[in-house]
């Protein structure tokens, strides 16, 4: 090369490293395998990828919506007013979804009907009066709101897997050392003379009284009717016996009487009452 080519030559320009590594990184990875170049045939459909951000999950808790945010009464709804913000809302939703703004079509009929049928004059017939157009769509309006507020209540209940986690543990592999007790024999003996010595402090004796039998009481009161030609009917009773010697001495005099071995004797009216054994 002669000089004055070598005075006309551009001077050489390094690529830097980085902007090398960078184009040579792949940018997907499609079965495996790394790919760097872009492919020329790509295509992208415009409705590749929708993102719907579900607002609302129908047209009546659309209306439901309404009817809260502009403090309307659900009895009295302004339906020109309703019909118009409704109608705004469906031309947002066909130009982005036909298939989900299908069922609030239905919707719109719904309400472009009951408005015709308000602006129509009505016949003053107080013996027949005419049903408020509105009353149907009222009424599911209402159901749909006490089934919305009773599924929020029961979305602020405490969830399993939702705000309660439960928690399982192996205990099989936990290795608890137990220590055995170190006692000396003079502890053990001296803890057992200890219970016995509270053991004395908490006996009792129970004292019960001689078992007293009918048979016993009728033999008696024989013996002691036989030295005797009478006897004061007080007088065979024994007090120390208590209520329950009272009661069969009782039982026994009866049962003499019933037999015919004795015989109750009384004067006058409430004269003393007196015991005798039964002639023959």
């Amino acid at each position: 090369m002669t000089d004055e080519q070598l005075a006309t030559a551009e001077p050489l320009t390094e690529e830097p490293l980085e902007s090398v590594e960078a184009a040579m990184l792949p940018f997907a990875t499609v079965k495996g395998q790394a790919v760097v170049d872009m492919p020329k045939d790509l295509y992208i459909p415009p409705d590749a990828m929708k993102v719907l951000l579900e607002a609302f999950e129908g047209p009546l808790d659309f209306l439901l919506y309404l009817i809260r945010k502009h403090n309307l009464d659900i009895l009295d709804i302004p339906i020109a007013s309703v019909t118009r913000q409704y109608m705004e809302y469906i031309d947002l939703m066909q130009n982005l979804s036909l298939e989900l703004a299908a069922e609030y079509l239905v919707m719109a009929a719904i309400l472009a009907e009951i408005k015709s049928r308000m602006l129509l004059p009505r016949q003053a017939d107080p013996e027949s009066p005419e049903d408020d157009p509105r009353a149907e769509l009222v009424r599911r309006l209402q159901e749909y709101e006490r089934y919305k507020q009773a599924a929020e209540d029961l979305d602020k209940l405490p969830r399993e897997e939702r705000d309660t986690f439960p928690v399982y543990t192996d205990s099989s592999q936990i290795a608890v050392e137990k220590p055995l007790p170190t006692v000396a024999m003079q502890e053990l003996v001296s803890a057992l003379m200890d219970v016995l010595q509270r053991a004395d402090l908490n006996a009792s004796h129970a004292v019960q009284m001689e078992t007293l039998t009918l048979r016993e009481k009728m033999t008696h009161i024989l013996a002691s009717l036989e030295n005797e030609e009478r006897y004061l009917f007080s007088d065979l009773f024994n007090f120390e016996e208590g209520r329950l010697g009272i009661v069969v001495t009782f039982l026994a005099m009866l049962e003499l009487l019933k037999q015919h071995m004795v015989e109750f004797i009384q004067a006058a009216a409430f004269a003393p009452i007196y015991l005798k054994l039964a002639s023959g």
